[in-house]
């Protein structure tokens, strides 16, 4: 009974693990850019060319070789996605073009002049193009006008931003929107869950683990302002397999060693400032700027605390339970090796794949 018990967890964990390989890698993010001069905005787009559907594919690659129809297609995602409406009136989509773009470039861009009649004061933009390039899409926009920079994140589940140019009150709206993507974020990572879970596993009391959750919160914290900011970048690439490591690195510590609870606060602390470069991809990419990056970045940052409190709130009672039952120590033994076996995997991808 008690191998089977441990092989149930071992199973469902690896399950996860496999989901967790291309978990925080998967789905795709745009950046949009809205440029608005009185009663005309320019909708800019850059995607990911990897996650682009097959049919989107080929059209950018005959779009690129010159083909007038492929380019027109893929305006057309723009045009027939999305929605901007002025003053409470439909802008009317007109021209475009698609920006030129290496055969092995990652990204590629596109942009469509909006005709809104008159001068655009208060502005809502509906992004349908989820239903083209799938529920893991995100956007992430920003609003260039003479009032200032605007900022917002949409999702599938929230598919609207409302911008109103000559005040501040589209403040509020988009730090929500980066509230909630930072939740949507976290509860996504599973990298980021599969490393806190391994940390969280050997127990310990309230204190100690309060350390654990404290000193890592902390650490991402500090690096993912300063990545967003710019003071520090290092190498997606480095960072992703670094995390990975961390996962690996923690479960193998439950596995082979006697970890003490009441000092890992100190390892939650070093690899948190590695996450925290992590976290900090699905915003430095769209270039914030400096007076509306702060509260940005504090929503997000919110988001991903919150995220993370509530998968704390999750584990902790049912790990609890486990502790005080005569199979805490295979199931601990039995989920730190799927854990490690998942951190190697995705270690061995991101390095040599």
């Amino acid at each position: 009974m008690r191998r089977r018990l441990g092989g149930v967890g071992l199973g469902l964990l690896l399950a996860t693990g496999v989901a967790a390989v291309s978990a925080h890698t998967g789905g795709s993010t745009g950046y949009a850019a809205l440029v608005v001069s009185r009663g005309a905005v320019r909708y800019s787009l850059t995607l990911p060319t990897a996650t682009l559907p097959t049919d989107l594919a080929e059209a950018l690659r005959l779009a690129q070789a010159g083909s007038p129809r492929d380019r027109e297609a893929l305006l057309d995602v723009i045009r027939n996605h999305v929605v901007l409406r002025a003053n409470g009136t439909r802008c009317e989509p007109g021209p475009g073009e698609v920006l030129p773009a290496g055969p092995d470039a990652a990204t590629f861009g596109m942009r469509v002049d909006f005709a809104c009649g008159n001068t655009v004061r208060d502005l809502v933009v509906q992004d349908n193009v989820f239903d083209v390039l799938g529920v893991d899409h995100h956007t992430l926009l920003k609003l260039e006008a003479a009032s200032g920079t605007q900022e917002a994140a949409l999702t599938p589940d929230r598919r609207e931003a409302r911008f109103v140019l000559d005040t501040g009150a589209g403040v509020a709206s988009a730090t929500g929107s980066f509230f909630l993507m930072g939740i949507e974020h976290i509860l996504s990572g599973y990298d980021h869950l599969l490393f806190l879970f391994g940390l969280l596993l050997p127990g310990g009391g309230l204190l100690a683990l309060a350390k654990i959750i404290t000193a890592f919160t902390i650490a991402h914290s500090v690096t993912l302002s300063l990545a967003v900011l710019s003071v520090v970048h290092l190498p997606d690439r480095l960072i992703e397999a670094v995390i990975a490591l961390s996962i690996a690195f923690v479960a193998a510590e439950n596995v082979f060693f006697k970890p003490t609870v009441t000092r890992r606060w100190i390892l939650s602390f070093c690899f948190g400032l590695v996450h925290g470069f992590g976290f900090s991809s699905a915003l430095r990419e769209l270039g914030l700027p400096a007076h509306g990056l702060l509260l940005s970045l504090f929503g997000f940052n919110l988001g991903v605390e919150v995220g993370q409190a509530l998968v704390v709130a999750a584990c902790l009672p049912v790990l609890a339970l486990l502790h005080r039952t005569r199979w805490e120590s295979r199931a601990v033994f039995a989920s730190s090796m799927a854990i490690l076996v998942v951190g190697l995997v995705m270690f061995a991808e991101r390095v040599f794949l």
